[in-house]
């Protein structure tokens, strides 16, 4: 708790200097702008295909769209903070990465909340998510324009099914599972059962390849972009997650900007969001075919099992505590 809060005191402090910097730039809002997108996915990834072919096309009247992939710009999890002190314009961000300075957004990055993307959209533009929202945008200087869909995350192993076969979490007891570094999926990586490890992603694929750990869990359509499965030998279909990244936008900049301008970048979110919903769905539905051929091995375990798991595990737990009253319950009322 001391380092959420030690990481929110120095973006307070640095947050003024930011919304100076918009405020001294809002007057050549007419003229061009540069917008820098951070992000740890590769070029191939859907979100920076979606970005690169919908978003930047819409604004190229009045913006010059400048993404950096595979965490080139900034390093994971550095890039809210790099757009608060007025560093960066855009980043792809997770509610996990948010929950290190607002606990609450755990419940976003909570096991088996999410029922499918068309449930993000939902929950996204539901005035529930309004006092998330702003307090993003007054403490973090962080305008949240769209959701994201990065699919069903699914637990990814080196052993084979022969070696090991995954029915239960209690089958992945003492299993080296790479998990991104933040308290949240540290937590949902022990309430599947694993063992989790903090890794970058950049660093997964080698740490596959020599062993440094047993697995990953991510959506198909990114094992497939990162080639995880020439490092792995079985996909175990958890679906523990319906996973979701933000569009993270300066506020700084976003106020700088014309009420036109505000309007389009808006709509280009929303568009980039929704293509890239639809292109992650397709490829989710095709890819395990590819998969299998390479020799992976995939299968569904106990799902009841793993969701009641996974769940009993936040009961009592400090995310639980963050939650706003009521929240969960309006969340699964916007469910199917």
């Amino acid at each position: 708790m001391t380092l959420k809060y030690t990481r929110r005191a120095v973006v307070a402090a640095s947050l003024a200097v930011g919304l100076m910097a918009g405020a001294m730039g809002s007057s050549a809002a007419s003229d061009r702008i540069t917008l820098r997108l951070a992000t740890a996915g590769s070029e191939t990834d859907q979100r920076s295909v979606a970005m690169a072919e919908v978003f930047a096309p819409m604004v190229k009247d009045f913006v010059d769209y400048q993404p950096g992939y595979n965490a080139t710009l900034f390093a994971q999890g550095t890039e809210l903070e790099a757009i608060s002190r007025g560093n960066l314009e855009m980043s792809i961000a997770s509610a996990q990465e948010l929950a290190q300075f607002f606990p609450e957004f755990s419940i976003f990055a909570t096991g088996y909340v999410h029922q499918d993307a068309e449930h993000q959209v939902r929950v996204f533009n539901d005035p529930l998510m309004d006092p998330f929202k702003k307090k993003v945008e007054d403490e973090l200087g962080v305008k949240l324009l769209s959701v994201m869909y990065l699919g069903r995350r699914h637990v990814n192993l080196r052993q084979t099914k022969d070696e090991l076969t995954v029915k239960t979490p209690a089958d992945l007891a003492g299993v080296n599972l790479r998990m991104p570094g933040t308290d949240a999926w540290q937590f949902l990586g022990s309430a599947l059962g694993a063992s989790p490890t903090p890794m970058s992603f950049a660093e997964v694929y080698t740490a596959l390849s020599t062993g440094a750990v047993d697995g990953q869990d991510n959506p198909l359509p990114t094992v497939v972009d990162a080639k995880f499965y020439e490092v792995t030998n079985q996909i175990v279909l958890t679906s523990h997650l319906v996973d979701l990244n933000y569009i993270a936008f300066s506020k700084a900049v976003w106020d700088s900007l014309t009420p036109e301008q505000q309007e389009m970048v808006q709509k280009a979110a929303d568009a980039a969001a929704e293509s890239g919903r639809k292109k992650q769905l397709e490829l989710e539905d095709s890819l395990a075919s590819f998969i299998t051929e390479q020799g992976v091995e995939i299968y569904e375990p106990d799902l009841a099992a793993f969701r009641d798991h996974v769940q009993a595990q936040y009961v009592g737990s400090e995310f639980a505590a963050s939650w706003p009253e009521g929240v969960l319950e309006k969340i699964n009322a916007l469910g199917n």
